[in-house]
């Protein structure tokens, strides 16, 4: 039996990925045998639970991204659910929100080989079980499951007697045109839901027939989305310009990751050359957006969240406005201090939320409805008001943007858009991107960095929360983390602070938040601190009102460190605003 220790850090928190050497023949054909069982299981389940279904079989639907050996990978995991009864749909060259789109239209049960925005040098697989992603915990099992696999003694034969099931190969044309039927269909029910059709303006039913006046720029990254993104965008806008739009999985433009430093700068130079509306950005398999304004200006994530939240609270389907009274907006936790008191200007309950755009979206399928956008600062942004599929999809997500942004207001009904106009009524926000912090080696303990961190910081506030009725403790501040049992060595136990120092580190009212890593939200900007989930390193990012405000929450950030570790204190002092 093969091992497959060396796999192990390929099984992520969000998904597997990783260097493309791990991708080994045996390697895959376990993975195959691994999926076949989590079908298998899966569908025997739904059959147990539903008797109208006692004799369906298993549909799976499987697709690929651009990066060489995609295909191919995609190609092996076919044959072998086909070869252990499962019914495969094969898809091609598709995104991820395209791949889950399609699996909506059967069981659920999807699976596509990507690894997003990463390097051309990385592989990875992304899948849906029952119209849900798995969590950490279900990627966990998977591997453990792998690991089981053995090539003479199957553990697929316990459930049943595989049958050889024909795959179904759906035409390119095919998959492409159903996608743009349905995005077609959400915005003919958008403008009947809000505008009233039976009494519809000219200006709405032009809107409503006719394409956008708007000039688009798009960059495909060379990614998934270069064979769909020109034919959706121009069946709603007229003209659209589609920069890297030629499938490669070299990307020799680089990688594609929108958010990266400088990757941007082609985009903003042909919004500029065009006299462009808005320039609009997708990453490798087609779940994150970037958009640039009309004056070739990047939009930040913080202020693309508000907007995309503004339109999902206002375009909400009239039942979904009577049954929600108090309809809730999620940011993660990397996200400006600006956005509670934007989203509810709006109207919309915020939310904090761990990072992690599958995180955010079991959160929704579990709110009932109550949660109607989620968005996090790397680029993914989630509708939920039952337009269309509940997913992050880039592309979906920048043409609700494009429509809600082309609509004519009653005072200038034949103004053109103004993207920069409105992004400039916003709130300012300086601040340093989301950065990677690899840790140097310290002395040995029992808790994490970020661990020793939060309880300082929980022992700081409970200093001064003792002298002040003015502190109010938030919900998600409620659980103190505590060290390991008496022998923990943990240099939080060590810390002793005087009152003076604890208010000039944490002045009253900065709010704590421990859900994920640490952050601090003080008077003129906030910052973070924490674990990633897909690396061995610290995130961290910092946003004020200023430069000077910035300035100072990196100090005080630096001098909470400090005691734990001198390298990453001054790390922190050493990161620039963008």
């Amino acid at each position: 039996m093969p091992s497959f220790a060396a796999q192990q850090s390929l099984f992520r928190a969000y998904d597997i990925r990783g260097s493309r050497q791990h991708f080994t023949n045996d390697f895959i054909h376990a993975l195959g045998h691994a999926f076949a069982h989590l079908y298998q299981l899966q569908q025997k389940t739904n059959n147990e639970n539903n008797s109208q279904s006692a004799n369906e079989k298993t549909i799976v639907v499987i697709g690929y991204d651009v990066r060489c050996d995609s295909d191919t990978i995609a190609q092996a995991l076919a044959h072998i659910l086909s070869q252990q009864g499962i019914q495969v749909i094969q898809l091609g060259l598709v995104t991820t929100p395209m791949m889950i789109f399609w699996a909506e239209q059967y069981q659920g049960h999807g699976i596509i080989i990507t690894a997003s925005h990463s390097a051309k040098d990385i592989l990875g697989v992304k899948w849906l079980v029952n119209h849900i992603s798995p969590s950490s915990a279900d990627i966990q099992v998977l591997y453990r499951q792998l690991t089981s696999y053995d090539t003479q003694n199957p553990f697929l034969d316990s459930i049943a007697k595989p049958v050889y099931h024909k795959q179904q190969h759906l035409p390119a044309k095919q998959v492409a045109s159903a996608y743009i039927d349905a995005i077609t269909k959400v915005f003919k029910q958008i403008y009947q839901h809000n505008n009233q059709p039976l009494n519809q303006t000219a200006e709405d039913s032009h809107l409503l027939f006719s394409k956008l006046d708007l000039v688009v720029v798009i960059d495909c990254m060379h990614g998934a989305t270069s064979n769909i993104a020109k034919p959706l965008f121009t069946h709603f806008c007229q003209q659209v310009i589609a920069l890297n739009d030629t499938p490669d999985g070299d990307f020799p433009a680089g990688n594609p990751d929108p958010t990266e430093p400088q990757r941007l700068k082609q985009l903003q130079q042909s919004v500029l050359l065009h006299q462009a509306d808005i320039g609009i950005a997708f990453d490798g398999d087609g779940d994150r957006l970037m958009v640039v304004d009309n004056q070739g200006k990047v939009v930040t994530p913080d202020h693309l969240l508000y907007l995309l939240a503004t339109v999902a609270v206002n375009q909400r389907p009239q039942p979904l406005k009577k049954s929600l009274s108090n309809a809730q907006v999620l940011f993660d936790i990397k996200c400006c201090h600006h956005l509670p008191k934007l989203i509810a200007e709006l109207g919309a309950t915020p939310v904090i939320s761990k990072t992690g755009s599958s995180l955010m979206r079991q959160q929704m399928q579990q709110s009932d409805g109550q949660i109607i956008f989620a968005g996090e600062l790397s680029g993914h942004f989630i509708f939920n008001d039952s337009y269309f599929i509940l997913y992050d999809d880039a592309m979906y997500a920048a043409l609700r943007l494009l429509h809600w942004l082309a609509k004519p207001m009653p005072t200038k009904p034949n103004c053109a858009i103004n993207l920069a106009g409105i992004i400039d009524a916003l709130p300012i926000i300086v601040s340093t991107a989301d950065h990677y912090l690899p840790l140097t080696e310290t002395a040995l303990t029992d808790c994490s960095i970020v661990q020793q961190l939060a309880r300082f910081c929980q022992y700081l506030q409970q200093l001064v929360h003792a002298t002040s009725a003015a502190f109010i403790t938030q919900p998600d501040q409620q659980a103190i983390i505590s060290c390991a049992p008496s022998i923990c060595t943990c240099s939080a136990k060590n810390q002793y602070t005087t009152l003076e120092q604890a208010q000039k580190l944490l002045p009253v009212g900065t709010k704590l938040s421990c859900i994920d890593g640490v952050r601090l939200d003080f008077a003129r900007g906030f910052g973070v601190l924490r674990q990633s989930n897909t690396s061995q390193n610290l995130t961290v990012r910092f946003a004020g009102d200023s430069i000077a405000d910035l300035t100072d929450i990196q100090t005080r950030f630096a001098a909470l460190c400090r005691p734990f570790n001198e390298h990453l204190a001054t790390q922190i002092l050493a990161i620039v605003a963008e």
